[in-house]
């Protein structure tokens, strides 16, 4: 890596919804001067007028273009299949070609990183119906980006995790029916869960990172009399990851260990990541706590990938009112993970 090249990449996210905007409001506050942005120029330069900002946007042939952009032009690659006129598309909607749109960064921004191009990956968020109507069969970022660092058809164990500056959420199952969900939990997946927290946590510069597990069920189970996953899965899992040398411990009743983990002022928490079973079981304490520095952050890919707490928000897409916070934190995330933030 020399400075010849982009530290982050930022993917533009779905272009109808308020990626390009968020994107040019970062980029101008200073958040991305090591970035190169991953998208279309005509809907970043559409973003840019909503956002009602004038800077130009510069259309780069090659990645490797970026160290040559002025410093006062956003940068911005288009990789191959973006559909055209994608500027013309109206704000708001659902649309496939929007849907193609966003997978074609994600793809492109991947190809750049496993070429050495760039260091780390910031995604704006895209919208999983639009995904769906363009024919792409993942339901979201995570199950994406898996797949595309597969190696010789094996996809890596990756885990979502949800940080910000109080809570570190990591989740075991993630994008299926709650249903589902729980009939997918089992013992060896709590363990690998258990185990890329860790990994993440020492990444982090934690030599010990001490993770807290939440229950499935009320009051943990209450010895089984609320349901027998606790005894069955999480706690015999607990004890595997405990003689490999972590430091897990419950599980917990689960409304109440994001209370003893969050970090606050006057109040530091016990543990420095929770890990829960489904995806709002652990996603909603950190929602509820604000969105504006919240990070989605994917463990175990062979990148660096932090996203926005937040989704298209299409109701306010191109009004120039969607604020660039969690964004802004997102790429601060993905420097800390690379040891340069």
């Amino acid at each position: 890596m020399t400075s010849t090249t982009p530290r982050l990449l930022v993917t533009m996210g779905d272009p109808v919804g308020i990626g390009p905007e968020i994107i040019a409001k970062a980029f101008v506050a200073g958040a991305l001067d090591d970035a190169l942005v991953v998208g279309d120029v005509g809907a970043l330069r559409r973003g840019m007028r909503a956002a009602g900002l004038s800077l130009p946007v510069a259309w780069l042939d090659a990645a490797a273009d970026w160290a040559r952009c002025p410093p006062a032009c956003l940068p911005v690659w288009q990789p191959p299949g973006l559909p055209p006129a994608l500027d013309q598309l109206p704000w708001g909607r659902v649309d496939a070609r929007a849907g193609a749109a966003a997978a074609a960064c994600i793809a492109g921004a991947v190809s750049l990183l496993q070429a050495g191009q760039a260091q780390g990956l910031v995604t704006a968020p895209l919208h999983k119906e639009a995904l769906g109507a363009a024919g792409v069969d993942f339901p979201g970022h995570t199950e994406m980006l898996q797949s595309l660092c597969a190696v010789d058809g094996v996809l890596p164990p990756v885990r979502m995790m949800l940080a910000n500056e109080e809570l570190r959420v990591v989740l075991v199952t993630i994008h299926m029916a709650l249903r589902r969900a729980i009939d997918a939990l089992d013992m060896p997946g709590i363990l690998e869960t258990l185990r890329i927290t860790h990994a993440a946590g020492q990444r982090f510069g934690m030599p010990a990172p001490r993770i807290a597990v939440a229950g499935l069920n009320p009051h943990a189970g209450e010895g089984g009399l609320f349901g027998d996953e606790e005894i069955r899965l999480i706690a015999p899992a607990i004890a595997a990851a405990r003689a490999e040398g972590i430091d897990a411990r419950g599980p917990y009743a689960p409304d109440t260990v994001f209370m003893r983990a969050r970090h606050a002022p006057g109040h530091p928490g016990e543990f420095d990541f929770v890990v829960a079973m489904t995806h709002d079981h652990g996603l909603i304490p950190v929602k509820y706590l604000g969105v504006e520095e919240g990070v989605n952050v994917t463990l175990g890919l062979p990148l660096v990938r932090t996203s926005p707490d937040h989704g298209t928000a299409f109701d306010v897409a191109g009004q120039g009112r969607a604020s660039a916070a969690s964004l802004v934190a997102a790429a601060r995330m993905a420097r800390r993970l690379l040891g340069v933030g």
